[in-house]
């Protein structure tokens, strides 16, 4: 074998090469290669990389490359920052890179370091999650902003750069779930509204806090009418159990929207 590269069987007997790098007593795997001559080349340009400091991934031809855009992040930061990440992610000043691709590239604090090096990010369409604990979980949920929220109307960047993941730059407009903030004429109320055939307006309350209450008792209300469901549950951490359990109990579920529940559980 050519240095550098491993002969390998999968379970059907098909035949595959690996490649790998050891430098500075790091061993790093740069890929699986259907041929051993593939697998020779990303070792070598592996080697190129962390010796030279004449490239870096801004005038790099990765298209041109045998080793994946990620390894050429992790490779490229190794070779700049002396630390090693599986994912690809390129340290700053202060705050790291995390590359999804050549093009779309977000900012985290480095408090989030640990946490991204150890979990991969995934993108589907807009939505941007890791795997944790076998669910997939928004990257928003590190920020409290609750699943299903809306930029512009739920959440928003400080800065316009919606590719800025430092806490300085999330805003949480509405922090709980079925809660929309609303100003008019000057005057600030928070609206509470569930999906029931559609969005249902429960009300319209002077703190963000009672509306999210509001909105669990509708919620509530709806699966004790038995609505196949899964309805989000508000947790109001700052509030003791008897405050919550007294506004609760004098918020009063709108009629239309009882009628409404009880069609909708009748139906099905």
């Amino acid at each position: 074998m050519k240095p550098g590269v491993y002969k390998a069987t999968k379970k059907d007997g098909t035949i595959y090469y690996r490649a790998s790098i050891t430098y500075q007593g790091k061993h790093i795997s740069l890929g699986s290669f259907s041929s051993e001559s593939k697998a020779h080349i990303a070792y070598l340009e592996a080697g190129s990389i962390i010796d030279s400091d004449e490239e870096n991934l801004l005038n790099y031809k990765h298209q041109n490359s045998v080793l994946s855009y990620d390894k050429l992040v992790s490779l490229f930061n190794f070779r700049d920052n002396k630390i090693y990440f599986k994912n690809p992610i390129y340290l700053q000043k202060g705050y790291f890179l995390y590359y999804l691709s050549q093009s779309r590239i977000l900012k985290f604090d480095n408090d989030d370091l640990f946490y991204y090096s150890q979990h991969k990010i995934q993108c589907r369409g807009n939505h941007l999650f890791v795997a944790d604990y076998g669910m997939q979980c928004s990257i928003l949920s590190r920020f409290g902003i609750k699943p299903f929220s809306v930029a512009g109307r739920d959440y928003s960047f400080a800065n316009g750069d919606d590719t800025d993941y430092r806490y300085s730059n999330i805003i949480v407009i509405n922090k709980y779930h079925g809660v929309q903030k609303e100003i008019k004429n000057g005057i600030t109320k928070y609206k509470s509204v569930i999906h029931v055939n559609g969005d249902f307006i429960i009300g319209r309350y002077s703190s963000e806090e009672e509306a999210a209450i509001a909105y669990n008792k509708a919620s509530d209300y709806c699966k004790k009418m038995g609505l196949k469901k899964d309805f989000f549950q508000n947790f109001i951490e700052e509030m003791s159990p008897r405050e919550y359990a007294n506004i609760y109990t004098q918020i009063h579920l709108p009629s239309k929207l009882i009628k409404q529940l009880k069609i909708s559980a009748s139906s099905e």
